[in-house]
């Protein structure tokens, strides 16, 4: 009888793990995300989302999908063209939508970001800032680190880093004084592993992680939260280097829908990409000498392979195959 039991145990720990493995292998985001189920409606409607980067890609749909859940939408690029056409076309589909548009470089001085900070504030009867998602960023073209230039270096530093960081600590005092508000920031996965021929980038990543999970925990107490949000690699990125026709990158609109699901269930990071980057983003957090070790092997034939038109996913990186092919890819960790 006990021989019995033992056999039903060891045959239900089996399939629970088999599962689990299924369930991993067919994710498209850290488990914790997927568990909490889709954007929740009651935390957006009504509330103010200023977006910036909003006129193209993963901005422009953050406000399309923004103000499908009620919310009222600031869109912020550096192209006044560009904003005109997504208010127009969010417009088309949502006729009574309130839509403002805020023209503004992030890498602007300090006084012309106070004073679009104090116009998002005015816009809906001064109804407030609610949602400061922070999108706006610079993707360089591959280089390996070494022979990346200090212009260009400084460039994705000033947009991605710095220009976010003076653009939030202008918007905090009014968070603070209301007593709530939310940052949902657009990182990458190449914040939280190695991304070889991203360098810069992966580093202006890095910084904003620091940056933002230690400003929450400074204001968290006052109502203000913070969500960071990882992507990898995205179908809206139009990039000109490498390919990889085995590893599809992930659809807009998917990415979209699960970066509002994070924010409106108050996580405060996730990991949103199909395999097998979100398998070497597990590797990296909880086995990091494995996770390294796997970036080492690989960094090499990725900066060879992400300069030219050979196949980039991650596979042919391990084996070393680079086959050259035509066509063009998202990057590894992007």
């Amino acid at each position: 009888m006990w021989g019995l039991f033992a056999l039903g145990f060891v045959i239900f720990v089996f399939l629970a793990v088999l599962v689990r493995i299924v369930r991993f292998a067919l994710a498209d985001a850290d488990l914790t995300l997927l568990s909490k189920g889709g954007p929740k409606r009651s935390e957006v409607e009504g509330k103010v989302a200023w977006i910036t980067g909003g006129s193209k890609g993963i901005g422009k749909e953050l406000a399309r999908q923004f103000v499908g859940l009620g919310a009222k939408v600031i869109i912020s690029a550096r192209n006044l063209t560009d904003l005109g056409n997504v208010k127009a076309e969010i417009l088309g589909r949502y006729p009574n939508a309130e839509v403002e548009i805020l023209p503004l470089d992030v890498m602007s001085d300090e006084e012309i970001l106070r004073e679009a900070v104090k116009k998002a504030e005015s816009f809906f009867s001064s109804a407030g800032v609610y949602y400061m998602v922070h999108n706006a960023g610079d993707d360089p073209p591959p280089k390996r680190a070494a022979e990346i230039t200090w212009e260009e270096a400084l460039t994705t530093i000033k947009t991605n880093v710095l220009g976010t960081i003076n653009l939030t600590r202008l918007i905090v005092p009014f968070m603070i004084k209301r007593g709530r508000g939310h940052f949902v920031v657009i990182g990458s996965t190449a914040g939280k592993c190695p991304a070889p021929s991203q360098s810069v980038y992966s580093a202006s990543k890095f910084a904003l992680n620091g940056y933002f999970h230690t400003l929450r925990s400074e204001l968290i107490q006052k109502g203000i939260n913070v969500t960071v949000v990882c992507p990898g690699p995205i179908a809206s990125k139009a990039v000109a280097y490498g390919n990889n026709d085995a590893e599809e990158p992930m659809p807009t609109d998917r990415c979209v829908h699960l970066t509002i699901a994070a924010a409106t269930h108050n996580l405060k990071e996730v990991w949103i990409s199909n395999q097998p980057v979100l398998l070497v983003m597990y590797l990296t957090q909880y086995m990091p000498m494995l996770g390294y070790w796997f970036m080492d092997k690989i960094g090499s034939n990725r900066v060879e392979a992400s300069q030219g038109d050979s196949n980039t996913s991650l596979m042919t990186m391990l084996f070393g195959k680079t086959e050259e092919k035509t066509g063009k890819s998202a990057p590894l960790l992007q």
